[in-house]
């Protein structure tokens, strides 16, 4: 999705059709029953979330911030000068009435942009639900936006009780597409998308194993797991939860305008959050998958991806966003999807096509999930000091 106006970017700092997303969008198996998401119910005195399985329950509530909120356009938004003030940053108009930067010691760590689907966060293009907009003398977004994607961006420890306890060591790889299903092609280049997802994993596949990882694939060689496409997408997840996978990824390449390049990653879309490139939201928008009583993980786990894949590649970034793609809604681990490439710019499609450049791609993909472990580590509480005898 390109952006209206250009934006410069901040100093990094570490912490169409796309081929995927009209293919992940299959009718959904019998939907759980709608019902309130619970962390945003909790803003509300609603009884919190459960933690996941291994973790205690917290000594405090799912939310420690009860957001002041105005609502507009029939929506509930917070100020960005309230964000600014709960996290102790410096805000300042970086476009006057048009774009906001939120700062501390480190330098910007937010940008907003009013009528923008998509901030910056330490350099990282993050998409929203809905715009920021201009109200008063401040931007807005929305109370949703801030409770599940800035907030935790921002404090991952403030939701320390809603992440795995324990470390992640086996994961899934799904390279997309495979048999029947070719994925995205450039018949100008002669490459398919099925061919590089599979060399990919099994890249990825290795550099994994030797940093001790336990791996399975989807599939190891050129074929679908069923004929029907709706079949197919399911069962990727149901592999993923019976071999109790601790981490889901899967491996696609996109398709837009010639033009485009770039890398895209999407988690899972919250409960109620529209999906990127959805303004209005669809049946699915209101229901609790499975796969939500990951948010925050899934949010932590698509976000160092997309910063290694960014950072690691240097390549153009088309953001970070939600969806809610059919081998992400069943998962009982976090899951993410990134569109490595486009095979649709031929530029692109040809470093695509040469083993240099996919090894690359394995090796910035093994960075983001090292550092989605290692971030996740770095957050527990350290082991108590054993008692003086």
């Amino acid at each position: 999705m390109a952006r209206l106006p250009a934006r410069g970017l901040l100093v990094l700092l570490t912490l169409l059709p796309a081929c995927s997303v009209p293919a992940q969008q299959p009718v959904a198996p019998k939907p759980a029953p709608t019902a309130p998401d619970p962390v945003v119910a909790s803003a509300k005195g609603a009884v919190p979330p459960a933690p996941p399985p291994g973790r205690p329950a917290p000594s405090r509530p799912a939310l420690t911030i009860l957001w002041p909120t105005t609502r507009l356009r029939n929506i509930e938004y917070v100020s960005l000068r309230d964000v600014a003030k709960n996290f102790d940053l410096k805000l300042v108009w970086s476009k006057a009435d048009i774009a906001m930067t939120l700062s501390d010691a480190r330098g910007g760590r937010f940008i907003f942009e009013g009528n923008q689907k998509d901030f910056y966060f330490d350099n990282l293009r993050v998409f929203l639900g809905v715009p920021a907009i201009f109200h008063k003398d401040s931007l807005w977004v929305s109370q949703l936006d801030v409770i599940k994607i800035i907030a935790p961006l921002f404090r991952p420890a403030d939701h320390l009780a809603f992440l795995p306890a324990a470390a992640p060591r086996l994961i899934v790889l799904d390279p997309g597409h495979g048999g029947i299903d070719p994925g995205t092609q450039n018949l100008r280049v002669g490459v398919n998308e099925k061919t590089f997802t599979l060399d990919v994993a099994l890249r990825l596949r290795k550099i994994l194993e030797l940093g001790g990882w336990r791996v399975l694939l989807i599939r190891d060689k050129d074929l679908e797991l069923s004929k029907d496409k709706k079949t197919d997408l399911l069962m990727r997840n149901e592999f993923a939860n019976r071999n109790k996978a601790d981490l889901f990824l899967s491996i696609h390449f996109n398709a837009a305008p010639e033009a485009i390049s770039g890398v895209e990653t999407y988690s899972l879309a919250p409960q109620f959050m529209h999906s990127a490139g959805d303004d209005q939201g669809d049946d699915m928008t209101k229901v609790a998958f499975p796969g939500n009583k990951l948010d925050y993980a899934n949010l932590l786990f698509g976000g160092q991806l997309h910063r290694a894949m960014i950072t690691g590649l240097k390549a153009p970034d088309r953001g970070y966003k939600h969806a809610r793609q059919a081998v992400l809604r069943l998962l009982d681990c976090p899951g993410a999807l990134v569109e490595c490439a486009y095979l649709s710019n031929d530029a692109e499609a040809r470093r695509v096509a040469t083993p240099e450049y996919r090894q690359q791609l394995a090796e910035a993909l093994a960075t983001g999930v090292q550092n989605y472990a290692a971030v996740l580590a770095a957050l527990q509480p350290a082991p108590a000091a054993p008692a003086a005898k």
